[in-house]
């Protein structure tokens, strides 16, 4: 199974109590964030690759989850009007938030 198929069944097979807690706290969803980066980074995903999975779960939760909090919902809306090179650029940055978690 190839890494996108395996991040959406994950993300779509969450129980909803637990995704519910993780994208109810922009807090908690940063720091479930920075555990996945940490784990990406153990297996040995170069910068590159971490950001183009963080690109995948962002069209993801843009695509099927609504924001919960401000903070999620200015992201979903930068998202949303970017280019896929702005995209890239904010993946990038998100990566950099998460790691300052």
């Amino acid at each position: 199974m190839d890494i996108k198929k395996k991040l959406e069944s994950e993300a779509s097979n969450m129980g909803g109590e637990k995704k519910e807690q993780i994208l109810q706290n922009f807090n908690h969803f940063k720091g479930y964030l920075a555990e996945k980066v940490e784990k990406g980074e153990n297996l040995g995903l170069s910068n590159e690759q971490l950001a183009k999975t963080t690109e995948f779960i962002s069209n993801y939760l843009s695509r099927h989850e609504e924001p919960r909090n401000r903070e999620q919902y200015l992201l979903q809306e930068l998202w949303d009007s970017g280019s896929k090179e702005e995209q890239h650029s904010l993946a990038h940055m998100l990566l950099k938030m998460v790691r300052q978690a």
